[in-house]
């Protein structure tokens, strides 16, 4: 039987989204964190997984391989906060050899990079994210439940001066919160050849808080227009979802993440695999594969990979348009940053 004009529409429709290149993974290492940051998780209501649930460093480096052998260039280390696992350094440093990767990257919260910078250099890292959403010493402490600020610049510091390269501060803009320090931000991109981006508060804890202090990333550019910002393009085949732009006068650059206020859906390139083994197409829609199972009895690399592409054609799956839903059950601290 031969398809009409809209079997067809939507056969090149899928077709189209299919030939994306999905070349990123996400991957958690914990869901063990030494902050308490308020969009990350009701913490009187989670609890943290017990230790054999979370994969062994080795079982991570076998699945790292199968990602790569299905496609995957680009590691994003995440956690909770990865920093607190036990020899997470040499993890990153055998997580850099494993053949078809081509980019090993860290993202922290900057509480242990102080003693942390010169071993992550040495091991080989030189992509690294940090989270920091206040310069505010007390407004800090209320955000994350800890008094660590004067830590995390110290960390800052390091990292500047080590080289890291990319180096990026990534800021989740939180009206009524810290949408006044805008300015603050920005100007450590001027100060430091680093790239601060600027990223939409999405519903991973609930609908009500993040109605409240939802902030758009048109009213961050709005307030940084004065900075004579311009955009630049991004060649990187693994680039994740950030605008960038250039202010004169600027060592670094600036970075917009708007994906509440505009869907990257069809040009997603991301996976996610959580600390206990579980591959997630999409941050706010199941469904999740199980790939801890399949790797504990003993599958082959080939078979992994099938599940990393079968990862990949469910992506094209999810259900697209509205605003994004808090994940079903799911901190953000137990699916990965």
């Amino acid at each position: 039987m031969q398809s009409g004009p809209g079997q067809q529409a939507i056969q090149g429709a899928r077709r189209q989204a299919i030939s994306r290149d999905v070349n990123y993974l996400r991957l958690s290492i914990t869901d063990r964190c030494n902050l308490r940051c308020l969009y990350c998780a009701s913490w009187e209501e989670w609890q943290k997984l017990p230790a054999w649930e979370i994969l062994r460093y080795e079982e991570f480096l076998v699945l790292a391989g199968a990602a790569a052998r299905a496609g995957v260039r680009k590691v994003r280390v995440t956690g909770g906060e990865p920093l607190v696992r036990r020899g997470v350094v040499e993890f990153l440093q055998a997580l850099g050899q494993v053949p078809g990767l081509t980019e090993v990257c860290l993202t922290t919260n900057g509480v242990l990079l102080p003693e942390l910078a010169g071993d992550l250099f040495a091991a080989g890292v030189r992509h690294l994210n940090l989270s920091l959403d206040s310069l505010k010493r007390e407004r800090y402490r209320e955000l994350t439940g800890a008094d660590l600020l004067p830590q995390v610049l110290k960390g800052l510091e390091a990292a500047v001066s080590l080289g890291f390269h990319p180096l990026k501060l990534n800021c989740v803009v939180l009206k009524g919160v810290n949408d006044d320090e805008l300015l603050d931000f920005a100007a450590l991109a001027r100060d430091y050849p680093l790239e601060v981006r600027f990223i939409e508060f999405m519903p991973t804890v609930s609908r009500e808080l993040w109605g409240r202090h939802f902030f758009p990333m048109e009213e961050v550019r709005r307030i940084l227009a004065p900075l004579g910002l311009e955009e630049t393009d991004n060649p990187d085949a693994t680039a994740g979802p950030a605008h960038t732009c250039r202010a004169p006068g600027f060592q670094g650059r600036l970075g917009f993440i708007d994906t509440v206020s505009e869907h990257r859906c069809l040009t997603c390139n991301r996976l996610r695999l959580t600390a206990a083994g579980r591959l997630r197409p999409c941050l706010f829609a199941g469904p999740e594969l199980d790939v801890k199972q399949a790797l504990r009895r003993g599958e082959p690399e080939a078979a992994l990979a099938r599940l990393f592409r079968e990862a990949m054609r469910l992506k094209d799956e999810v259900p697209r348009g509205g605003r994004p839903a808090a994940p079903e059950g799911r901190a953000m601290v137990s699916i990965g940053g």
